[in-house]
């Protein structure tokens, strides 16, 4: 398809993939393609706007000024028009091509992957990458086209639908309580031994809600810290001191025992669970059925 100007629509899509992947080799693997075929259509393109669109080094490659004003118009453009063929093409009930979804490390564990099972079941059609981490994936740059954040979002602008809310619980091991005392107030969890979560903005300051309506504030001393709730899971378990998770970590280990919630009566502020869109106003049809289908499962099995 030529666009005025002599311009390949194929062209564009693949100069958006070498921006978006960072580099020819890692575009060509994306689209499928040889990256000599990458190379020729992105200097194509280069050539009918006589402007180098990328700066290229023996490490990596960077868009230029017109290269990044080219991809912050087209981008978006062929994310929705690839969604709109996409959903005009799908049948009724059949799901094809494919989800990228980026969740955290241990909710992924626990709480998407068992749910990307049974929708991968329900789309046999339909392939699927589950990555897992607690960093921010930049969902443009990297292809995701879901990602399941938990807390709060601190940049309003985001593109994003919340799927549920989920308690945060004072925690610690029967084995600690044994041994240094149950608390009966907030204050009194200031002077236990704490381990902090450090990839949260205020680790050591909670506020605690009574069912009255009062409030206290209490500032921690961290004698432990981390940066992974599966580790902080792991310290509380193995009696290192008191921390507070959130309860889809703690779900089973209350239930069974391993772990005592402290200070019951007391509330802590709820986190959200979103799904976080990349830029852009199409949502596709695959990524709106998973939505709808892991909101739905969160308030069923995934509860249980």
């Amino acid at each position: 398809m030529a666009l005025p100007g002599h311009i390949d629509l194929n062209d564009l899509v693949v100069f958006t993939a070498v921006a978006d992947a960072g580099g020819f080799s890692k575009a060509a693997q994306r689209l499928g393609v040889a990256p000599a075929k990458v190379s020729l259509e992105v200097a194509r393109l280069e050539a009918r706007l006589g402007t180098a669109l990328f700066v290229r080094t023996t490490r990596r490659v960077v868009l230029t000024e017109a290269g990044r004003a080219l991809h912050d118009d087209c981008a978006p453009l062929l994310r929705q028009l690839h969604a709109a063929v996409e959903d005009v093409h799908a049948t009724s009930t059949v799901l094809s091509g494919s989800l990228r979804i980026t969740a955290p490390t241990d909710f992924g564990a626990h709480f998407v992957a068992p749910a990307l099972a049974r929708f991968a079941a329900l789309h046999p059609a339909l392939a699927i990458e589950l990555q897992t981490g607690d960093r921010i994936a930049d969902l443009v740059g990297e292809g995701i086209d879901i990602a399941i954040r938990m807390g709060w979002l601190r940049d309003s602008s985001q593109r994003a639908v919340k799927l549920g809310d989920f308690g945060q619980y004072a925690v610690a091991s029967p084995g600690y309580v044994a041994r240094a005392g149950l608390p009966r107030a907030p204050d009194e969890l200031a002077e236990l031994d704490w381990i902090a979560l450090t990839r949260l903005p205020a680790p050591l300051k909670w506020t605690f809600t009574e069912a009255g309506g009062a409030s206290r504030t209490v500032q921690m001393r961290a004698r432990i810290r981390t940066d992974s709730t599966g580790a902080l899971r792991a310290l509380v378990l193995d009696g290192a001191g008191v921390s507070i998770l959130d309860e889809y970590s703690v779900r089973r280990d209350l239930a069974s025992g391993a772990l005592v919630r402290l200070l019951p009566e007391w509330t802590l502020p709820s986190g959200g669970t979103f799904a976080v869109f990349p830029p852009g106003r199409h949502v596709s049809r695959k990524v709106r059925a998973f939505v709808a289908f892991y909101q739905e499962w969160l308030g069923k099995d995934g509860a249980g």
